[in-house]
């Protein structure tokens, strides 16, 4: 039976989500309740250079003002600080802390876990084609961390 591609998208998308919300799911009961998915955004775009809310907010396709805020959040959880830049004083630099580097590992860890349910279900050959399939259709694009704010519409898209 051949779907649509409006069906295809759910399904890509539906898979997405219960990964996320299983590991979500997974953080909170472990503690880590406070930790959304935007916050692993924001970490890996942290961790890949982002160093001030306008960076993070272009990296992630967000505002600014939505990137402060998360930053703000990080901050106060614990997940990120600021600190002055050695280069210019007048500047501040974001960095992942060992509670961020923690959750992120834990986060890679529960969706391991997922993973390894999913190849139970379907098999090893399935899901191995799956994943290949995947990184086949979607290339590079499927490591991207501007996913806040495309899923908010931003009017830059």
């Amino acid at each position: 039976m051949s779907r649509s591609g409006a069906d295809l998208a759910l399904l890509l998308l539906g898979g997405y989500r219960s990964l996320v919300d299983a590991a979500t799911s997974e953080l909170a009961a472990g503690g880590y309740e406070d930790f959304k998915p935007v916050h692993e955004f924001a970490l890996r775009a942290i961790v890949a250079g982002a160093d001030s809310a306008s960076d993070l907010g272009r990296r992630t396709s967000v505002s600014k003002q939505a990137a402060a805020k998360t930053i703000a959040i990080l901050i106060e959880r614990g997940y990120v600080v600021s600190k002055p830049d050695p280069d210019d004083a007048r500047r501040k630099r974001l960095e992942v802390t060992s509670l961020g580097a923690q959750v992120m590992a834990r986060g890679e860890a529960i969706l391991e876990k997922s993973r390894n349910k999913w190849e139970q279900q379907i098999g090893p050959t399935e899901l191995a084609n799956l994943e290949a399939r995947l990184a086949e259709l979607v290339g590079d694009a499927a490591i991207r961390v501007d996913a806040p704010g495309w899923v908010a519409q931003d009017p830059r898209y």
